[in-house]
């Protein structure tokens, strides 16, 4: 049996991030029960955000499970995510995922990477149950 979801949502996913998480598991060439989202050293900025498909349930991620879909959080991600939002935006040159971080303090001009601090857990566990 899985992880059941966390009390205190760790972020929050849009309804276009919705949409297309529904999208990317409907249309997967093999079963998944969802998206993992990490944080990963590398970019100009220090770090990247990171996704990949959840084919089987690591019992150490966080779970979010918003408007009908499921977010694995990496257990090493989750201060840099609280109060986070997960979004997706598509304008005339591209179509991806963003990230709505009140923890990141700069961005790459490319926007391929960010810095960001750790939110420090009890004060951003009580703003990210509000």
């Amino acid at each position: 049996m899985g992880r059941q979801a966390s009390p205190v949502q760790i972020m929050r996913i849009s309804d276009a991030a919705a949409a297309r998480i529904r999208e990317i598991v409907a249309n997967s060439p093999e079963p998944v029960l969802g998206l993992r989202v990490g944080v990963r050293k590398g970019g100009c900025a220090g770090m990247t955000y990171a996704m990949d498909y959840v084919r089987e349930i690591d019992p150490r991620d966080e779970v979010v499970e918003d408007k009908g879909v499921k977010v694995f959080v990496e257990p090493a991600a989750v201060l840099f995510l609280l109060g986070a939002e997960m979004d997706f935006r598509t304008d005339r040159f591209s179509a991806q995922f963003v990230f709505n971080n009140p923890n990141e303090t700069s961005a790459c001009g490319c926007g391929e990477s960010v810095s960001l601090t750790p939110a420090k857990a009890p004060e951003a566990l009580g703003s990210a149950a509000g």
